[in-house]
C-alpha cells in the first residue's frame, strides 16, 4: 500500500515550494487518498509531489510535467 500524504504534510511541503520556487504554488491533495498531491500555479498543473518511505526514511519527489505542446508555443 502506497503512503498517504497527509494535510499537514501538504502544508509543509506548500511552504518549503512556495519559498523555493514560486509564491503563487498551491499544493492540493486528491480527493480520493493516496501518495501524491498536484502542484499548481494559477488554474495550471504544474505537476505532482510523492511521498516515498524506504527504510524508514521518507523523502517526497516532485516530478514537474512538460508537454511538447507546451514547448511549441515558446
Amino acid at each position: 500500500m502506497a503512503p498517504i500524504l497527509t494535510a499537514e504534510e501538504a502544508t509543509k511541503l506548500q511552504t518549503f515550494l512556495s519559498r523555493k520556487l514560486n509564491p503563487e504554488l498551491v499544493v492540493q491533495r486528491r480527493q480520493r487518498p493516496d501518495e501524491c498531491a498536484e502542484i499548481y500555479i494559477g488554474q495550471e498543473c504544474l505537476g505532482v509531489v510523492s511521498k516515498n518511505i524506504d527504510e524508514g526514511e521518507t523523502s517526497y519527489s516532485f516530478e514537474l510535467v512538460i508537454l511538447d505542446l507546451d514547448l511549441e508555443e515558446l
